[in-house]
């Protein structure tokens, strides 16, 4: 069953990439603040949506629900998959560094795909989790 926070992100996926565009000043300074913490080695950015922070910040795989905004992630050379952070399809330990920017804010089960993150991720790896709350007006759905 696809929910309905996947089927707006589905639908609005182009509006979404726009976003970043019509607020570069606060976009850039995410990525300047990431690119300080961001450690090298294999990456997954769960709930990569279309790309926008995993391509700049090199991290080499993605996955989020939404077909439509894996698309464009592949386009700028992301490793994508289909799927939930609630069920990652991924080994234990199988990253260096797990990100999850914003997205924890929209999915089902928060501690769930939080338990995923952490199982993915290597002894001594590092896991960043970044937050906009969906209530405030920058994480409004579209």
């Amino acid at each position: 069953m696809i929910s309905e926070t996947v089927k707006i992100f589905e639908k609005n996926w182009k509006q979404y990439d726009e976003w970043f565009e019509s607020c570069k000043a606060i976009y850039q300074s995410e990525i300047k603040a990431l690119k300080k913490i961001i450690p090298s080695g294999r990456g997954l950015e769960i709930g990569i949506g279309t790309g926008r922070f995993a391509s700049p910040l090199s991290v080499q795989f993605g996955l989020d629900p939404s077909f439509n905004m894996l698309k464009l992630a592949r386009d700028r050379n992301i490793e994508v998959v289909q799927g939930l952070g609630e069920d990652l399809p991924f080994k234990n330990e199988s990253f260096h560094f797990v990100l999850i920017v914003v997205t924890i804010g929209f999915v089902h089960n928060p501690l769930r795909v939080l338990k995923e993150a952490a199982r993915t991720v290597k002894k001594n790896g590092v896991f960043i989790l970044g937050i906009i709350d969906n209530k405030e007006s920058m994480g409004e759905i579209l």
